[in-house]
């Protein structure tokens, strides 16, 4: 098969939460690029304003649906524009997600409820809400999750983080089983350090250089070179995957022992 078309996306309708920056923004712009037509959620609506006017620029088709991922309510509202501006939703890239930097001695209930509902809750309860719509659509699809190296190891003042996402690897794995059988996969990629500009200026500090030096590729992540892993996963490329966690953290998990 023609490599550009065992990537293609046209006819596809995607979700992606937490598009209005980082790599939510970038696999927004990336699907869009490979012809699906893209519904942006966020709290900022602002940005997902500008970043549909950029895909429409570039001949791309999204829609902006407002929304706090933690909100189920507000969540199914999104759902529901998705399915009024294009159709049933049948790629869903679950993104959104948030660190709350603390000792495990000072971590407050608030703060890791605030971790766990937005990194895992979240997460579950957007592909529960994906999966519900396709079903009852009788459309197959893609779920794709993004968790995170530290769901495979752990960092001192990022407990509740790594709990998050080590719950999200293994969600994935358990909603990938409940929904194989109606043709939705569910796959995630634990990406490592990646250069965004939430941690942009942290990266670039003393600390973030000695972050960078354990790192065997010798460099930060930049958004793009998760592309190839998306679409992958997103794709009929990636058609006998499924329960899949794809890590992609220039061989950091290597030096962890």
């Amino acid at each position: 098969m023609d490599a550009g078309k065992l990537f293609d996306l046209k006819g596809r309708v995607a979700l992606v939460t937490g598009a209005s920056s980082g790599l939510g923004e970038r696999f927004a712009e990336v699907a869009a690029a490979n012809g699906a037509a893209v519904v942006l959620v966020a709290r900022r609506k602002e940005r997902l304003e500008a970043l549909k006017a950029k895909i429409e620029k570039a001949r791309g088709r999204a829609a902006v649906a407002p929304a706090d991922v933690t909100d189920q309510a507000a969540m199914k509202r999104a759902f529901d524009a998705a399915e009024k501006a294009f159709g049933t939703v049948d790629l869903l890239v679950a993104n959104a997600g948030m660190v709350e930097v603390a000792k495990a001695v000072d971590m407050t209930p608030e703060m890791w409820r605030r971790t766990m509902s937005t990194d895992l809750d979240a997460v579950f309860f957007s592909a529960t809400e994906a999966a519900r719509r396709m079903i009852a659509a009788n459309k197959p699809g893609a779920i794709v999750t993004i968790a995170s190296i530290a769901g495979y190891m752990v960092e001192r003042g990022l407990s509740s983080y790594s709990v998050a996402k080590a719950g999200v690897i293994q969600a994935t794995r358990a909603l990938a089983l409940e929904f194989a059988r109606r043709n939705i996969r569910v796959n995630a990629i634990a990406p490592g350090f990646i250069s965004t500009e939430i941690n942009r200026d942290f990266l670039a500090s003393e600390e973030g250089e000695q972050l960078r030096q354990k790192i065997p590729i010798g460099r930060f992540g930049t958004p793009g070179d998760l592309d190839g892993t998306f679409l992958l996963l997103a794709s009929a490329a990636g058609a006998w995957m499924t329960g899949s966690t794809v890590v992609a953290d220039g061989g950091e998990l290597l030096m962890s022992g």
